[in-house]
């Protein structure tokens, strides 16, 4: 019989359910948003991009049986930055920034081409980039069947974690026996799905052209994240294989790679509301990220990495601007310091104002109300918003977050302990059979590293970086070498860090190499160096041992709120959070309002460059040859009614990974590349905003003008499929 006293609270639950499922759907499904999987994209956006002006099929973009645009897009370095293939000589465009750490290798004070830019001008003239690597898609397939088939609801975290590391191994050896290629098999929400990746890498990479720091670093750190941008952040580098098609070890035997597909160029520029879609590799994105989540970014994660990142580049800045040599040697590490940086100040003033912790607070208040409305659901998952409590407030007491910034950071970013960290793995293989072979590794690991090596700034770059860590970290994270500062040295970390390189076989590449000619276990074990980042290491293990006390916790609860998200919400289509696997976003060419009163433009013009010319500061200077091509108004081909359009907005949905990533017309044809994001929006990985998210791309007619005009590089453009 129906009990009319409890009519009220039963209308008022009701209404609250329906406001929550409301208020969820708002947050989930906004137009622009979302990094989907390639090979989904006919089932779940290609109907919706075609509205929006994409002239293509889903075949056209994504295909395993014909030649296709995800046939152009690459991954440099497995995924650190994105480029793709513009000619039918495997010639490769992507950022300046992305190859700035190439282009400062191949730079010396004499040959400076950060400063100077670089052109080959011949074929044989393109100079090799060890390392760099270049990796194109082949295929990739849902096996989260095969994966989880062994896979129990019994199973705690670590057993789960067994049984899927099993199958995963069974399913890439299988499939590498059959290809010879590369292959991973990738989780996606959080242990929920699962899919292979079938890769074919190359690694022989030479550099092309790239145009000095003026042109694709214009405006430096100050206009980092920043919008209007006036930066040309492109460079061409080129792919090369064996005669046979192949990936093959340089030599000077190779061809230039012909690709399945390359983009054509397009010169018809964009305007407001043009359609544009994005393919890349972004890095890592925290989409679903808790409230807890966001306010130990606040208070723990972001302080600490700006404190210590701006405390290594403060040193860093004082020698680079002092000397040249320094300048080229540090301007890789440096530049990286900066971005990051920046982009963690960014995000937590973002997180802030956009009341992101509210959004995710309104979310787990729904998930929570939904999952006790069901015996069976809150047996599921009623636990899961409390276990993100307890685990949360159990880091932020250990403040194991903390000691684990700083020291990463210092291990990573004092050079000498570095080194040592490396080398000291020898003290474990005195005895093996491939000693000898380690010992060589090291010497030419040793040779490449001190080339830029400034003793003086490691110095005090260790020091600063010893002294904020002291102050900084909780005491029992406190690492065992300051025992040997406060007694050996009397809390004089100026006087410890002279004698470390006083007496390290590290302090420089005459010592380390004397060292390598006459090994001792002996002499490595007590070097101070050693002794120091072994010191570190294991203040590192403490803090993770900390954070692992509640890890299988942690991983389940993360595990269960993504399986619960997507079962309450079954209308809304979900995409994984970015892991450097292909993705596909799109959108449309959109201004934005980043304040009140305020009205930000779709472009940017090259009047905007010399507006911003400061000839006293170095992120401002304009090269005279740019300057007369400005006043002369000598575009070439490349302008409209006497415009130079320099840089462009998009509404695509980026990160980290993405620098590089080709923006695509509705045609297939490139008009762009995504070098950056906009500091208003910069939570974006966490949480996408319609209204202030845009992605800063630099105009594909200021590249080919800069590459044809200014550097007379035109042979390039000839060998491009150029279409108006």
């Amino acid at each position: 019989m129906f009990n009319p006293s409890i009519q009220p609270f039963m209308k008022s639950r009701k209404l609250f359910l329906i406001l929550v499922f409301i208020v969820i759907t708002n947050l989930f499904a906004k137009a622009d948003e979302g990094m989907w999987l390639p090979m989904l994209i006919s089932k779940y956006n290609t109907d919706a991009m075609q509205k929006m002006g994409l002239k293509l099929t889903s075949e056209q973009i994504y295909s395993i049986n014909q030649a296709c645009i995800k046939d152009a897009i690459v991954a440099l370095d497995h995924g650190g930055c994105t480029g793709s293939i513009i000619s039918q000589k495997g010639l490769l465009i992507t950022n300046h920034h992305c190859g700035y750490e190439a282009i400062a290798e191949q730079s010396s004070v004499g040959s400076d081409f950060l400063t100077d830019g670089f052109w080959a001008m011949r074929p044989e003239e393109e100079l090799p980039i060890p390392g760099k690597t270049v990796s194109f898609l082949i295929r990739m397939e849902d096996v989260t069947a095969k994966v989880l088939a062994n896979v129990t609801a019994e199973m705690d975290e670590g057993e789960r974690d067994l049984a899927i590391q099993k199958e995963s191994d069974k399913i890439i050896e299988e499939t590498e026996s059959e290809s010879g290629l590369e292959v991973s098999v990738e989780s996606m929400f959080e242990g929920n799905e699962f899919y292979i990746f079938v890769y074919e890498t190359f690694t022989d990479v030479r550099m092309v052209g790239a145009p000095p720091s003026s042109i694709g670093k214009f405006g430096g750190d100050t206009d980092n994240w920043m919008w209007p941008r006036h930066t040309g952040d492109f460079c061409l580098l080129r792919v090369y294989s064996g005669i046979d098609g192949k990936p093959a070890a340089f030599s000077k035997d190779n061809l230039p790679y012909q690709p399945k597909y390359f983009l054509p160029v397009s010169v018809a520029g964009v305007k407001q509301g043009d359609f544009s879609m994005i393919l890349g590799y972004p890095g890592a994105t925290d989409r679903y990220l808790t409230s807890y989540g966001i306010e130990e970014k606040l208070t723990q994660s972001n302080p600490a990495d700006i404190k210590a990142k701006w405390a290594k580049m403060e040193v860093m800045k004082k020698y680079m601007d002092a000397d040249d040599a320094t300048r080229i040697s540090y301007a890789g590490d440096y530049a990286y310091l900066g971005n990051f940086w920046k982009k963690s100040l960014q995000e937590s003033k973002a997180l802030q104002r956009l009341k992101v912790f509210n959004d995710k607070r309104k979310i787990e208040d729904g998930f929570q109300a939904w999952a006790d409305q069901d015996e069976n659901r809150k047996t599921l998952y009623g636990g899961v918003i409390g276990d993100f409590k307890t685990v949360y407030q159990s880091a932020a007491e250990s403040r194991a977050n903390e000691a684990i910034s700083y020291t990463s950071e210092l291990l990573m970013g004092a050079r000498i302990l570095y080194i040592a960290f490396q080398t000291g793995e020898l003290t474990s293989r005195f005895d093996s059979s491939d000693f000898k072979e380690m010992v060589d590794i090291s010497k030419k690991r040793a040779a490449k590293f001190y080339k830029t090596f400034n003793p003086e700034l490691e110095k005090e770059l260790l020091e600063k970086m010893l002294e904020l860590l002291a102050k900084n970290v909780a005491p029992q994270y406190i690492p065992d070498c300051y025992t040997t500062i406060n007694k050996k040295f009397k809390g004089d970390i100026g006087k410890y860090v002279d004698a470390m390189f006083e007496h390290s076989v590290f302090a420089s590449e005459a010592k380390l190499m004397e060292y390598l000619d006459h090994p001792k276990k002996k002499t490595l074990e007590k070097d101070p160096a050693v002794v120091a980042a072994n010191s570190f290491i294991g203040s590192y293990m403490i803090g993770r041992l900390s954070q692992m006390t509640d890890e299988d916790k942690f991983l389940k609860a993360r595990r269960l709120y993504l399986a619960g998200l997507r079962e309450m919400n079954p209308e809304t289509v979900f995409y994984p959070d970015a892991n450097s696997t292909m993705r596909l976003t799109y959108g449309s060419v959109k201004p934005y309002k980043p304040a009140d009163a305020l009205f930000a433009d779709y472009h940017t013009t090259l009047q905007g460059v010399m507006e911003k010319e400061d000839p006293t500061n170095p992120e401002f200077i304009v090269s005279p040859k740019l300057k007369e091509l400005f006043e002369k108004k000598d575009f070439g081909p490349y302008s409209k009614n006497g415009i130079m359009d320099v840089c462009f907005l998009t509404t695509q949905d980026i990160t980290g990974g993405n620098s590089g990533s080709p923006v695509i017309n509705g045609n297939g044809e490139l008009i762009g590349l995504a070098f950056d994001g906009n500091s208003e929006a910069m939570s974006s990985d966490i949480k996408y905003d319609v209204n202030l998210q845009r992605t800063i791309c630099v105009d594909i007619r200021y590249v080919l003008f800069v590459v044809d005009k200014y550097a007379g590089a035109g042979y390039l453009v000839d060998e491009l499929n150029v279409v108006d």
